[in-house]
């Protein structure tokens, strides 16, 4: 078990409701930065992706997926819910909103289930994501790039 003193990635397993809730937070919030360096920082150096029809393996690989997936979906703007969550494993379901370079615009519904190493870094991550692309005046996440205010709707309040 992981202790105030060790290094790693706080909330630490083996998660209660609060601190899975915490987690997803974190992720959403690193997600909608768009910092590929940043956001590799909660996976462990040795973490194991499928995302898509994708298979990323390491650090580096999520750092160089992330800066072509960013490079691709233009203002990317991103909310996950929880799940469901046991011990060291948290699911959550997902979508956000971007666009191509021809300005056409997309939502992209997902899940992903995560498992964490006691240090809470994520070392599996495992995604299922469909695109539906939307008008322009269909899209539901209109804030500012970055982090989704508090005060912004999640997943279930728009329907999603």
């Amino acid at each position: 078990m992981a202790t105030a003193g060790m290094s790693g990635r706080p909330p630490f397993p083996p998660f209660t409701r609060d601190s899975a809730m915490q987690k997803v937070r974190l992720a959403e919030d690193a997600w909608n930065s768009r910092d590929a360096e940043k956001v590799a920082l909660a996976y462990s150096t040795d973490s194991r992706w499928r995302n898509r029809s994708e298979f990323v393996n390491g650090r580096n690989e999520v750092v160089s997926f992330l800066s072509r997936k960013w490079a691709k979906e233009l203002d990317y703007r991103l909310i996950k819910e929880l799940w469901a969550f046991a011990g060291n494993r948290i699911a959550v379901r997902f979508a956000y909103e971007w666009h191509d370079d021809s300005d056409h615009w997309y939502r992209s519904y997902g899940n992903e289930n995560w498992e964490f190493s006691d240090d809470g870094l994520m070392g599996s991550r495992f995604a299922s994501i469909n695109d539906v692309p939307i008008l322009e005046s269909e899209r539901k996440y209109r804030w500012v790039l970055g982090r989704r205010p508090d005060d912004h709707p999640g997943l279930s309040d728009l329907g999603l």
